[in-house]
């Protein structure tokens, strides 16, 4: 079942110590802004609940993983806060997700795009199905992925997201993502997928919490600064929006 609430949907399932939590949207499971924040917040109170070992991040449905940001919201941005209120959404989400106190492993079922690669990047774990091909393809309307770029360069190095950024119009199949560190494993049905996600989680929500803190922690070692990084990186994204080749771009997509 997919949502077809215009905000989406957004559902925490807590059992035997992992919490998942499920993103919807009819939009290709996208984020609105609303979503976005109840999502940053939603890590943040899985962070501090002593029954969670584990976090699973999954999107609704069997298609599009994530489309990133609301195409809708991104249209009608007129000022530069508005710009900036609207990139920090992401900004946030992918702090709340760097400073979550418990380890989260991603659930990529298909195709994401923009802001849904950066979710996966800020995942300290993904499960793909080969169906998962990602694209950046903010230059074809005059913007950058400025706010995700930190944590898709932590998985992927410059190299990797040069390539991503700069060949915007085409996708990147799950194998290449894989092979650059974005997926840990991927498979050739959700079926599949799910049934090594619940060994994998059983396993990993057995261990020492404390371990399992720990180490959420040396992996995230030296991104401190993101806090601010990115929503400087917002600023930059709303500066960008307002510009007149932006405004011509997205009304062509418009249309």
């Amino acid at each position: 079942m997919t949502t077809t609430r215009e905000n989406g949907s957004l559902y925490t399932h807590i059992e035997n110590k992992i919490a998942t939590i499920e993103f919807g949207h009819p939009a290709s499971n996208s984020f609105p802004s609303e979503l976005l924040e109840r999502l940053a917040k939603e890590l943040d109170k899985v962070s501090e609940n002593d029954e969670v070992a584990i976090v699973i991040l999954k999107s609704e449905g069997e298609r599009a993983f994530c489309a990133g940001a609301s195409f809708d919201e991104l249209v009608a941005i007129d000022n530069l806060d508005d710009g900036k209120k609207f990139f920090s959404g992401f900004a946030n989400v992918i702090n709340a997700m760097r400073r979550c106190s418990k380890l989260i492993v991603g659930r990529v079922q298909g195709k994401t795009v923009g802001g849904g690669v950066g979710l996966a990047a800020a995942c300290d774990y993904v499960f793909a199905t080969e169906h998962a091909s990602i694209k950046l393809s903010e230059f074809t309307i005059g913007i950058g992925p400025f706010v995700i770029a930190p944590a898709v360069e932590r998985k992927i190095s410059v190299s990797g997201l040069a390539e991503l950024t700069l060949d915007a119009t085409n996708w990147k199949n799950a194998y290449w993502a894989k092979e650059k560190g974005l997926y840990a494993r991927v498979f050739e049905s959700i079926s599949d997928l799910d049934k090594e996600l619940e060994i994998f989680s059983e396993k990993l929500a057995s261990y020492n919490p404390e371990a399992l803190k720990e180490m959420k922690k040396a992996l995230w070692k030296g991104t401190e600064h993101w806090e601010d990084l990115l929503i400087e990186r917002a600023v930059t994204s709303g500066k960008l929006v307002l510009s007149d080749f932006t405004k011509k771009a997205l009304a062509k997509f418009k249309k």
